[in-house]
């Protein structure tokens, strides 16, 4: 065999060994990055989730649900930490955390997100809804949506409308039938603007307090009375230290559920789509929970004791028709005016 022949031998081994070893180090490379982004993806994501309702609340049972369903559908990937009854604080506390990022998630009434942005108040107007139903159809809907995207400016995030419910009043001095019966009585609301017009404007003596705070408050006569719903007033034991309750549906309270936005943007589009559709899902369970046991908590409410009656509706309606006009200045016309609007079209 020639030497040039030889030459062109060794050449053409020479070349598909280096081919072998780019094809080898090419694998490995993507191999390794595969490995890395594998590991970075399983990574477990934990969601602290606080919020001030007790444990036996249908709040409580929505925000298990909620965990349930993340972390069956991201498999594992995603871990949620609920944390009831104001633990890591008082729900104005909560929501601040949130809007740090020092906690994840919570679920507090619409009121309390109004320090932050005022126009979502609105919608805690007195008398505003005549049923779960319409209330549900007015916030899912455009208006309901578009009311709560602001609020993102604020590093606040709204995944779905939870529930509260429609607010009543109790107290220990005397059944409340027409607004002239609270003139002069104490009653513990939260700190929210709307709901401190409310009382004042009925000639109440409005004391915003923490929930927190108010069994105690109650038991040591502090207050009179408070005002929430059903829901609150059975699961936080409230009938231990009142006695009338008064079905006075004076606002319904819906229960915005938020994440922290710089943290949303953490997640990858599969792990907020996961969020989003669990977050749904609990609030429609929990939306269903509040309203079938309206008519049963009463009667529980009635067996611990407590003395119900009816109130005269429309003089507590036409009572508050004030709180609409100082609220006007607050939230615009042209915001109320598209509120009433929303409200119309479920009609």
């Amino acid at each position: 065999m020639s030497i040039k022949r030889v030459a062109s031998i060794l050449l053409a081994l020479f070349m598909l060994s280096a081919i072998f070893l780019a094809g080898c180090s090419s694998s490995s490379s993507q191999q390794s990055s595969e490995q890395k982004s594998g590991q970075a993806s399983s990574k477990k994501i934990v969601i602290k989730f606080g919020h001030g309702a007790a444990e036996t609340n249908p709040r409580h049972q929505a925000a298990l649900k909620f965990k349930e369903l993340v972390e069956e559908k991201s498999k594992g990937q995603i871990e949620v930490q609920v944390f009831p009854g104001e633990q890591l604080g008082s729900e104005p506390a909560m929501l601040q955390a949130v809007q740090s990022n020092t906690l994840q998630m919570t679920a507090v009434g619409t009121g309390i997100y109004s320090s932050l942005y005022q126009p979502i108040g609105i919608v805690e107007l007195p008398y505003l809804f005549d049923s779960f139903e319409q209330a549900w159809k007015v916030l899912d809907g455009p208006f309901g949506q578009d009311l709560a995207k602001p609020l993102i400016d604020k590093n606040i995030h709204i995944l779905a409308y939870w529930e509260n419910g429609f607010r009543h009043v109790t107290n220990n001095v005397k059944p409340i039938q027409t607004p002239d019966d609270l003139k002069g009585l104490k009653i513990r609301m939260p700190e929210i603007p709307v709901s401190v017009s409310i009382f004042k404007t009925l000639g109440a003596n409005p004391t915003p307090m923490a929930f927190g705070e108010l069994f105690q408050a109650l038991e040591q006569h502090i207050v009179d009375g408070q005002e929430n719903p059903l829901t609150n007033i059975y699961n936080s034991k409230l009938y231990e230290v009142q006695k009338f309750l008064s079905l006075t549906g004076h606002q319904y309270s819906p229960l915005p559920l938020a994440i922290s936005e710089k943290f949303w943007k953490t997640l990858s589009p599969e792990q907020q789509k996961i969020i989003e559709e669990s977050a749904k899902e609990a609030g429609q369970f929990h939306r269903e929970a509040v309203k079938a046991d309206e008519q049963k908590l009463r009667q529980e409410l009635e067996k611990q004791g407590m003395k119900i009656n009816e109130v005269d509706q429309q003089a507590f309606k036409n009572a508050v028709q004030p709180v609409y006009k100082e609220f006007e200045k607050v939230y615009g016309k042209e915001l109320m005016d598209q509120l009433f609007e929303a409200i119309k079209e479920t009609k």
